[in-house]
């Protein structure tokens, strides 16, 4: 079949890009074709389609993005919705004739409201179409404080997701899986995050080898790695604390992935603390993609950043599943993980060895971190037993099962 993955951004490190990446690979193993419609995306480009306004930072998304979510009622706003909805559905025409596509792949497009005439296209094109989709759902908009108040609630309770019998769900954890059948009586698939344990994980060679000199990392520093954008709900302030409270290891924290999303606010307030702290607080987005390129702006790919680092800090307070997490465990590095609700219901119970906290950095866990950082025979004992349960729970084997099923 010919499946067509659809988003409001397929580029770059963000958790949907790169989960939607890893599908196209299983699917392509499995005999099918894939193609991408966007409003960001670097997908090949004979099997894409830009199409600018999906994206959420599309001037004209942007304004009825604020109108939709401002407190006071705005007149005229559902019939700019459908104009500008209507437009969407003629570039969703286009994609399913230019590539043949059989079935449509929607990556949180119709889970939460970024851009919200992308959501009423899809639901409107699919509808009377008569298309199949799979809806792959990585947050909801019911999870989310800012998307609570609106000038258009019925448009959410519509759309996101729509209740169609063409379309079958996918959820990343069990959290959400409970909460869309009690919410709206959908019920979905489990789909958590996966990795490829099958193939080894990529090591230090000639592209990246320069990789801690160029981050400005001195000979026999740790690295520290905080694979997340920069969003409140990633909890950066405590890795930041827990640098600060580490005896004898470098200062430095390293942040790989793009601020902006939710504003800047954020990474301006986690300088301010790292600089009250004496850590030297790293935002290195600039330095990395979803691939690799050489060349006079050299960037390297998240791959290459775990190869080096020597622990992963991930406190955050919420997730739709933790790719960051599952990557260490690929990658065989030791990490810290805050409690959050989807680590407790479906990763922690599993067994996994992870230095945890609850909220707040303390002294307990700074003691862990540092016994992991010098005891290599700790180190190896839960990487080793990390690796061997990702492989067993979350590897590509399972997520082809759980697709095999969607798609018939």
């Amino acid at each position: 079949m010919n499946v067509g993955f659809v988003s409001t951004r397929l580029s770059g490190t963000d958790g949907v890009s790169l989960e939607a990446g890893k599908l196209a690979e299983i699917l392509k193993e499995m005999g099918h074709s894939c193609f991408y419609c966007a409003g960001e995306i670097d997908r090949p480009e004979r099997r894409s389609l830009l199409s600018p306004l999906m994206s959420f930072n599309h001037p004209e998304i942007t304004k009825v993005q604020d109108k939709f979510f401002r407190a006071e009622r705005t007149h005229g706003l559902k019939e700019e919705i459908r104009t500008v909805a209507g437009e969407l559905e003629d570039d969703l025409r286009k994609f399913v004739r230019r590539f043949g596509i059989d079935v449509l792949f929607t990556q949180n497009a119709q889970s939460i409201p970024m851009n919200v005439p992308l959501g009423v296209a899809l639901g409107e094109f699919i509808s009377s179409n008569t298309i199949p989709a799979v809806a792959h759902h990585h947050d909801f908009w019911w999870e989310r404080g800012r998307f609570l108040d609106s000038n258009g609630r019925e448009i959410l309770e519509k759309y996101f997701p729509p209740d169609l019998d063409g379309v079958t769900h996918l959820v990343i954890n069990s959290i959400a899986r409970r909460s869309l059948e009690e919410r709206k009586g959908i019920k979905a698939q489990l789909l958590p995050n996966v990795l490829d344990f099958s193939t080894p994980p990529s090591g230090v060679d000639g592209f990246n080898g320069d990789l801690r000199e160029e981050l400005g990392l001195e000979k026999g520093e740790k690295f520290f790695l905080q694979p997340t954008r920069v969003v409140p709900r990633k909890g950066i302030e405590q890795s930041i604390k827990l640098i600060a409270e580490l005896d004898g290891f470098t200062d430095k924290l390293f942040i790989t992935h793009e601020a902006g999303d939710e504003g800047t606010e954020y990474l301006e307030e986690l300088r301010c603390l790292a600089n009250d702290l004496g850590v030297d607080l790293r935002y290195v987005a600039d330095s990395f993609g979803s691939d690799g390129r050489s060349g006079k702006n050299k960037r390297y790919s998240l791959w290459d950043a775990y190869a080096h680092a020597d622990f992963v800090t991930y406190p955050s307070l919420k997730e739709g599943f933790g790719n960051g997490l599952l990557e260490a465990i690929y990658f065989r590095v030791p990490a810290l993980v805050n409690r959050y609700p989807v680590y407790v219901s479906d990763i922690g119970p599993l067994g996994f060895r992870f230095v945890e906290i609850d909220g707040e950095v303390e002294s307990g866990a700074i003691h862990e971190v540092e016994e992991v950082l010098t005891d290599p025979g700790v180190r190896r004992k839960a990487v080793e037993v990390n690796y061997e349960l990702g492989k067993e729970y979350f590897s590509y084997d399972r997520a082809e099962r759980v697709l095999r099923k969607a798609l018939n």
